[in-house]
């Protein structure tokens, strides 16, 4: 396992993500100021942010002024989830797993009571104890 690749693999993973969140931020601005240029942005955005330096890239060679914009609010939202995020993350994954854990212990203990076993039935009529006659 090579830790350093993970975390370089996850950090241009995240990168891609808030490029995107960037994206819907200024689609949701451009939308109101500015609809026909929030349209061409949607359909120029269509299948291309899946990587987001590239999208960008992309976007500088269009549109400069709206790279520069995307850049800037998704700078600035790295810079405000950045401090909660590690502890998110870590907590996130820890409680999933237990989630999944104990959904996959309810199943392979759970009893199938469509079809009881006949036991208790047995039980209960060879049961000394028991008087059917006073009923």
């Amino acid at each position: 396992m090579d830790i350093k690749q993970i975390a370089k693999d996850t950090a241009k993973t995240l990168q891609s993500y808030l490029t995107y969140q960037a994206l819907r931020t200024v689609l949701a601005q451009l939308g109101e100021t500015n609809p026909p240029l929030a349209l061409w942005l949607q359909r120029f955005s269509a299948d291309k942010i899946q990587d987001g330096e590239a999208y960008i890239e992309m976007l500088f060679q269009e549109k400069p002024d709206l790279a520069l914009r995307i850049m800037t609010v998704r700078e600035h939202i790295a810079e405000e989830v950045s401090e909660f995020l590690p502890e998110m993350v870590r907590t996130g994954i820890q409680q999933a797993n237990m989630e999944h854990r104990r959904q996959h212990l309810e199943r392979i203990t759970q009893i199938d009571v469509s079809t009881p076993s006949p036991e208790p039935e047995q039980q209960a009529t060879s049961d000394p104890n028991l008087d059917n006659s006073s009923s």
